[in-house]
Order: structure tokens, then sequence, then C-alpha cells
């Protein structure tokens, strides 16, 4: 029983949904008329019960921004620089006029982030972890040139055994696993691939480009 479990588990696979692909594309004039070079990546608003979404989300958007050609400010130290001016909350961050900001270090565009969800809900035998972001890049005069919203989900998919005993302690197992130590990174590196590459809100090449774009 215990191999047929342990079998069954190693077959769980992934399933990623998104907001759902089918919206037309963004337009994207005001972003091509302004053609920054730079962008500035400012702590993100967390909205969900999760102390360290937004360390995490930062963690994540140099490289997708950085690979499509923009420069990208190093995002610990503009949090060092931020935290040193007083503005600890991002809630305070994002309040400030984005010419201020963009003044601060030199940078053409500014890059906020709010965490709508990062959360995992565990219903008897299923689990499932569900990431929301949206993103907002603005000028140094504060107009808005960019806007994007992914939700992404994880839920494990179990593969039946034909015991619908073991198929169900195979569950029981794969959501407890999931709701003790879920992984939210997969799915913020999803959204930022959908939102930045792949999805209708995809951000044209910057003057850095370099070859094919590669997903984070």
């Amino acid at each position: 029983m215990i191999r047929r479990i342990m079998l069954a588990l190693t077959a769980t696979s992934l399933l990623l949904g998104g907001c759902a692909t089918n919206r037309p594309k963004v337009d994207q004039t005001a972003f091509l008329a302004a053609k920054p070079h730079s962008i500035l990546v400012v702590p993100a608003v967390n909205q969900s019960l999760f102390v360290d979404a937004s360390n995490y989300i930062l963690s994540s958007l140099t490289i997708p921004l950085a690979n499509k050609g923009y420069y990208v400010f190093p995002v610990n130290t503009v949090k060092t620089v931020l935290e040193q001016e007083g503005l600890y909350e991002p809630e305070k961050v994002q309040d400030m006029a984005a010419d201020k900001l963009a003044a601060m270090f030199g940078a053409d565009t500014v890059l906020y982030v709010k965490i709508n969800r990062w959360e995992t809900r565990y219903i008897v035998i299923s689990a499932s972890t569900t990431v929301d972001l949206e993103y907002r890049i603005v000028d140094k005069t504060g107009q808005e040139l960019w806007k994007a919203r992914q939700q992404m989900v994880y839920t494990p998919q179990n593969n039946g055994t034909g015991n619908l005993l073991a198929d169900l302690v195979v569950a029981a197992v794969s959501a407890a696993i999931q709701r003790a130590a879920p992984d939210y990174m997969p799915l913020v590196h999803q959204a930022n691939s959908q939102v930045f590459y792949l999805g209708p809100t995809a951000l044209p090449p910057g003057p850095y480009a370099k070859g094919p774009e590669i997903p984070n």
C-alpha cells in the first residue's frame, strides 16, 4: 500500500491556471512614445496575510525586466535608500509623487506592484495556492504607460491508482504537504512571464535587449 501511495505521489503534476488568455492586446502607444531606458522597482504593496510576500516579489522582478532590455535599479539598494529617507512602508512609497521617486534615482520610469492574493486554501483533501498581482509602470511625470494584472493558481493533481482508499490517502497527503510548505515562487515567475513576455500586455523590447527573450 505504501509503495503504491509513493508511486502515485511521484506522479503528481502541477496545474497552473491564469486569468483568461483571450484578452485584447493592450495599447502600447504611450510606452513606445516614452522610450524608457530604466525602470525603478519600488517595494510592493502587500494586501495579503503573508508578511514576506513583498520581499519575494522584489526578488523576482529584476531578471525578467533586464532580459526585456531595460536597466533595473538594484532592488535591495533602492529599498535601503528609501528606508534611509524614512520610507519603510510600501504604501507610503507608492503614495509619493512619481517625479520625486524618479528624481531620487535618476529613473525614466517607476514600476508599482500590488499583491492582492498570496494564499493557500485547504479544503478536506485538496489544497490550492494562489497569487494575484497587479503591475503598473508610470513615467517620471506620473503618466501611466502600462499596466497588467495576473492571477496564477497551483493545485496538485493526483493520478488515480485504481484503489479508492489509496487515491484518497494520496490526495490527503499531497494537500497536507502543499498546505504545510506552499511554494509561491513558481507562480510568481509564471505571472511575471505572462505579463512581461507572453500575454497581450507583453512589454516592447527595451534599448538593451540582446537576442531572443528569455522568460524568467
